[in-house]
């Protein structure tokens, strides 16, 4: 008896801590309420990530390439040296031809004063109409010889300006096609150039979509490669003609990559409106959990314990998402703290607000 006395103290005791053991290990979680909310039907297509300027930067003039400060994989900004020809023979011949022009520039004068002479004589009855003409082609030959060499330099100069290739647009060089040392010909290709600042998604539409979609109407764009970053891109284009196979017509849309993120040729995946808006329940994003091909969320009961539910998303509206299932407006949905949750599992609840989008 004695030592059933000292023992059921100790169980006693073991029972009072195991009780607030299981009290003190609900998990504190974030919950916000299921809304009603007006939102768009849509549709996810598959796009492909496109540079709208890609071009092949070419020479305007003839001559030995001296430098190719522009490589391969290199961003550049416009107006960047991108080769540098060699220009000492356009340098000479401007050199000879403005010696040429001071020396003819002094013949036109000559001829100018003795123009006005003539035109003295003439009216004096010295110089016969023929003398006077033949002084008056000899000026204008003069003129004209000066005007010809002011447009060569001028030609040259701007010949020597072209000597320097800048880049027309800021981007990226993606192929060099020509090395130092090598002959340029008037023409010929120098770099590759494409710009990651102007950039759109090119997909295919469904031609029983077609007539439900507007320029300028906007879409929301996420990428397998880049998770967690959602963009807005604006539908530019929509070419009015099917492809006779698949019946569906390309359409772009240009989206911002002022970051440098986005790369060409990633997938994207596009979210289209269609169709005129409807009242659907929406949810934060972050209520929502992934698991494979399936999607739920954890409703919170009365009783602080939560309920695994299986939903469908369906358009994204900001932060929300709209979703289909067996949840009602108003319900409690989990947001924070759902990751480890378990059905049926007591938790310890706190408001979390969200901005209405």
């Amino acid at each position: 008896m004695f030592v059933l006395f000292l023992v059921s103290p100790l169980l006693m005791v073991f029972s009072v801590v195991s009780s607030e053991g299981q009290n003190g290990d609900a998990p504190l979680i974030r919950f916000t309420q299921v809304r009603a909310h007006r939102v768009n039907q849509s549709v996810q297509l598959p796009g492909t990530v496109q540079s709208r300027l890609v071009s092949t930067v070419a020479s305007e003039v003839a001559g030995l390439v001296e430098e190719l400060p522009a490589r391969e994989g290199q961003e550049v900004e416009q107006g960047q040296v991108l080769a540098q020809l060699r220009r000492r023979s356009f340098e000479l011949r401007l050199r000879a031809e403005e010696a040429q022009l001071k020396e003819d520039e002094a013949h036109r004068m000559l001829a100018e004063r003795t123009l006005e002479r003539a035109r003295d004589l003439f009216d004096r009855g010295v110089y016969s109409r023929q003398q006077l003409d033949d002084t008056l082609f000899e000026f204008n030959a003069w003129e004209g010889r000066v005007e010809r060499l002011r447009a060569e330099i001028e030609q040259l100069k701007d010949d020597i300006d072209r000597t320097t290739i800048r880049a027309p647009y800021g981007g990226v060089v993606v192929s060099e096609n020509t090395q130092v040392g090598e002959w340029m010909e008037e023409g010929g290709a120098v770099v590759e150039l494409l710009s990651r600042e102007e950039l759109e998604v090119a997909l295919d539409l469904p031609e029983r979509y077609f007539g439900a979609l507007r320029p300028h109407s906007r879409a929301r764009i996420t990428f397998e490669a880049l998770p967690g970053l959602e963009i807005e891109g604006v539908v530019r284009t929509i070419i009015p003609r099917a492809d006779s196979q698949a019946r569906t017509f390309p359409i772009k849309l240009s989206i911002p990559n002022r970051q440098g993120r986005i790369g060409i040729g990633m997938l994207a995946a596009v979210t289209l409106p269609i169709g005129n808006s409807h009242t659907s329940l929406i949810v934060p994003k972050d209520a929502v959990i992934t698991r494979g091909e399936e999607q739920f969320v954890f409703v919170l009961n009365e009783d602080d314990s939560v309920r695994r539910t299986t939903v469908q998303t369906g358009a994204g509206v900001e932060i929300w998402v709209e979703v289909q299932g067996a949840i009602q407006e108003g319900q409690r949905v989990v947001t924070r703290g759902n990751e480890r949750l378990d059905d049926g599992q007591k938790v310890s609840a706190e408001l979390l607000e969200y901005s209405t989008p």
